[in-house]
């Protein structure tokens, strides 16, 4: 009888009306310069990504309110470049936070997919390697490898694997990238607590290295975080000597395009730089995503984002590599090899300041470098 009562008092829960509001902000009437401060793609670049993967994100649908493959593109542009909560992204751009979700999640499931068309390991080798020689005279370099910890909130299952040394908990994103910082490979499948060493130890770099890694086919430069192997470079750890502060002036120079393009990369796309609020599994995505956008950056020669510069975090400051230690034998012969580069170097300097010297002593006329 009571159930009886109270199914006669029954009040029907009533859905929420659906509410369309304005979408004014998601559209490509503005110039390239207000574009890119608030996607970091200018129109090219916008329609570029949305021909890209149109396939995989136009909605099979006839509804009036469903949104364009370049709506799409925008909404999560916006996400990845300031870095903020889904419910702000939505105020922002007239959206509801459920369907910023849906649409974050269907465009970073389709950039994904293209991650081998824009990350790959360099095919012309002898163009990077002359690249990378323009730096500081370092012969056969293939690539700068380091790695950067990413901030993310703290996870549910198994957070003690995901705090760093710094104390935050963080993946610890491996890169490779070329002279013209653009990254040939990105790791980002590993918690904050692996060192470096490990990581790239694991990695498929590693092992494509160690099969066909040789003085001739080229090698990798890294930090004192890293083992000195047969086709990976790291510093001198105590130069005492001239020569060896020279490789590791050299070194540095050479290898500080790593740490450049992180900067540029976080920079680019803030949410990087700040703590990303979500699991883990779909922050590995996201990290990626930025990588192939990077990329796509630099080959549509989008210019960088004008902000303050961002210092990396990331470089190794007492935590070096304390394994076994090979590679040294090529380290040597490096080691000649650039100081040979940079006596000739000096040598050209002196006999260029001679022959001012020698002109301005004996008047104009008297000595002609050709």
């Amino acid at each position: 009888m009571a159930a009886l009562d109270l199914a006669l008092f029954h009040v029907p829960i009533q859905r929420k009306e659906r509410t369309f509001r304005s979408k004014e902000e998601l559209t490509l009437d503005y110039t390239d310069t207000e574009l890119r401060a608030r996607y970091r793609f200018g129109r090219e670049g916008i329609l570029f990504l949305s021909d890209l993967v149109r396939d995989k994100l136009t909605r099979q649908t006839n509804r009036n309110h469903a949104l364009s493959v370049e709506q799409q593109i925008m909404v999560t542009l916006r996400f990845l470049a300031s870095g903020s909560f889904l419910q702000v992204i939505g105020d922002t751009l007239g959206l509801d936070k459920s369907t910023v979700s849906r649409v974050v999640d269907s465009v970073l499931d389709a950039l994904c997919e293209k991650r081998n068309q824009f990350i790959q390991w360099p095919t012309n080798l002898n163009q990077t390697k002359a690249e990378f020689y323009e730096f500081a005279g370092f012969p056969n370099i293939l690539g700068a490898i380091d790695g950067t910890h990413i901030r993310i909130k703290r996870p549910h299952h198994d957070e003690p694997s995901f705090i760093n040394r710094k104390g935050y908990p963080s993946l610890n994103v491996q890169a490779v990238c070329d002279a013209k910082g653009r990254f040939t490979n990105i790791n980002a499948n590993w918690p904050g607590c692996c060192h470096d060493s490990h990581v790239f130890r694991t990695s498929q770099v590693c092992a494509h290295m160690e099969r066909n890694g040789n003085w001739e086919n080229g090698i990798l430069l890294g930090d004192s975080g890293y083992p000195c192997r047969s086709f990976l470079m790291t510093p001198f750890l105590n130069p005492n000597e001239q020569h060896h502060r020279r490789y590791n002036r050299c070194h540095a120079v050479t290898r500080s395009i790593i740490e450049r393009t992180f900067g540029r990369w976080k920079r680019r796309f803030h949410i990087l730089h700040s703590e990303i609020r979500m699991d883990p599994k779909k922050v590995t995505k996201i990290v990626m995503v930025c990588g192939i956008l990077h990329n796509i950056c630099i080959q549509l020669n989008e210019p960088d984002v004008a902000a303050e510069e961002l210092v990396n975090e990331d470089v190794e400051n007492g935590n070096n590599y304390n394994g076994q230690q090979d590679g040294r034998g090529i380290r040597s012969t490096l080691l000649k090899l650039i100081l040979t580069v940079i006596k000739f170097k000096t040598f050209l300097s002196l006999s260029l300041f001679l022959c001012i010297v020698i002109q301005e002593t004996e008047g104009p006329g008297s000595f002609t470098i050709s």
